[in-house]
């Protein structure tokens, strides 16, 4: 019984600390049918690196949650992208700015994907410490929205050993081009970065080595 306890305390961990300043906040339900085909979408898509200061609708950042990483089926096994094993390694945070999203404080958000809410882990305007930590890109500080999306690579190895590294990667990029479609598909644009310094990144979300920073993606108005 020892040797399985451990390691499942030791995942707990970093959601425990978490916890202990996490305030949940529940979200609309997502929508599955659109005004735009997937091929109007695929081909208007383009990436953005200017944004209007133009709060998004909390509807808005639910939908673009649920196109990342949301849960698509009824038993909650299946989510909007493909995981090795489904193991599910990654983790999205969102940095919402002042009259970022309505109805949201400034601050760090973390997504649950199976009760389909966000719980915020730190108050206050995050965005330019973003933007200092990713070569100070100044221009992502625009956007209402920042998406950081993180990988725990231990979820994945466990099982597929080294090769679950290369696993995780490949999830991350299932999930930046769903946020890309899915903002273009509500009438908002999305940037990509991955010129950043992961320890920073870290230390603007608050949380702990155990996540490691895999793209930054901020969204809003063209």
């Amino acid at each position: 019984m020892k040797s399985l306890f451990i390691p499942f305390i030791t995942f707990l961990l970093p959601f425990a600390a978490l916890a202990q300043t996490r305030t949940d906040i529940g979200l609309p339900k997502p929508f599955f049918t659109g005004e735009k085909s997937v091929e109007e979408t695929i081909a208007a898509r383009r990436t953005m690196r200017h944004f209007k200061s133009k709060e998004l609708s909390l509807g808005q950042l639910s939908q673009l949650l649920w196109a990342a990483y949301g849960v698509t089926s009824r038993d909650g096994l299946y989510r909007s992208v493909p995981s090795a094993g489904a193991l599910y390694p990654l983790d999205i945070w969102i940095a919402i700015g002042e009259k970022g999203v309505e109805g949201l404080k400034a601050g760090i958000y973390h997504y649950i994907p199976g009760a389909h809410k966000i719980s915020q882990i730190r108050k206050g305007e995050v965005r330019l410490e973003i933007t200092r930590a990713s070569l100070f890109q100044n221009w992502m500080a625009e956007a209402p929205v920042i998406f950081i999306v993180t990988g725990e690579y231990e979820r994945c190895t466990r099982k597929y050993g080294e090769r679950g590294i290369s696993y995780t990667y490949i999830e991350a990029g299932h999930v930046g081009q769903n946020i890309f479609l899915q903002a273009e598909a509500l009438g908002l644009s999305a940037g990509i970065v991955g010129a950043f310094h992961n320890d920073l990144v870290r230390q603007a979300l608050g949380i702990g080595k155990v996540y490691d920073p895999m793209l930054i993606m901020p969204v809003g108005y063209k």
